[in-house]
């Protein structure tokens, strides 16, 4: 399973990072976690074919985590000419929220014939959801987006890859993580605790609590970029557009 970062920069692109989007790679499928509006451009940069996607997990509904779904769509109807299934998973009422957005952006895009099937499929909280080879867990955490927001918990080809979404501390990330091969987490801050995003200090104060065998910290704000140097680098990675991963 090989884990490419798009983008892991934040809402407002510090350090110059395209926003969160992460793509992986496994014998069964090829997904995306999250779908911020840059993550068409990414893709193309990285040289990953849209068409080879067959889900996109949503973890909460921030156009920076998934604004880029429209600009998919668009792709897969004039560009690359899609015809494989891709399922989009999601918070309640994502299908309602990308028509929103998709008709706001390019109207009309959602009324056209589609050559593919294009299915929503909405979490329940801690309720594991298995399509394509990957069970997707959710657990709701803190980051008010109009919807429930969620950490995710995915588990495929016997390995398990957690993410915390945005969110400010909160006990359901514990479970979310436990035992993860890989947990990647937002580390909007460095020493600064806010209701909604989590700070580096706090992830490191309940670093075995979370119990993770590997930590990747992701969408850093300007702040906590100020501060990379003070990670300690034997319990954490740090995110870069463009790095991989295999687990």
């Amino acid at each position: 399973m090989r884990l490419t970062i798009i983008g892991c920069g934040d809402a407002f692109g510090a350090g110059g990072q395209l926003q969160t989007s992460f793509h992986v790679r496994s014998g069964n499928s090829t997904f995306l976690i999250d779908c911020g509006v840059t993550t068409l451009i990414g893709m193309h940069r990285l040289g990953l074919e849209p068409n080879e996607i067959d889900m996109v997990c949503v973890s909460h509904l921030h156009g920076d985590h998934f604004g880029g779904l429209p600009w998919l769509l668009i792709d897969a109807q004039y560009a690359s000419k899609r015809t494989r299934p891709l399922i989009v998973t999601g918070p309640k009422g994502i299908a309602q929220r990308f028509q929103t957005a998709a008709e706001a952006l390019y109207p009309n895009i959602t009324n056209c014939p589609c050559a593919f099937g294009f299915e929503f499929v909405e979490y329940e909280e801690q309720v594991p959801l298995a399509l394509n080879g990957v069970t997707i867990t959710p657990f709701e955490v803190k980051h008010p987006s109009g919807a429930p927001p969620y950490a995710l918990r995915l588990g495929l080809e016997g390995k398990v890859l957690s993410f915390t979404g945005d969110t400010g501390w909160t006990e359901s990330l514990c479970p979310a993580a436990q035992g993860a091969d890989l947990l990647i987490s937002e580390c909007f801050q460095y020493d600064v605790k806010l209701p909604i995003h989590l700070d580096y200090m706090t992830i490191d104060a309940n670093y075995e609590r979370l119990g993770a065998k590997q930590v990747l910290l992701t969408h850093m704000g300007e702040a906590m970029l100020e501060h990379v140097d003070k990670v300690d680098r034997s319990r954490y990675m740090i995110a870069n557009d463009g790095m991989t991963l295999d687990l």
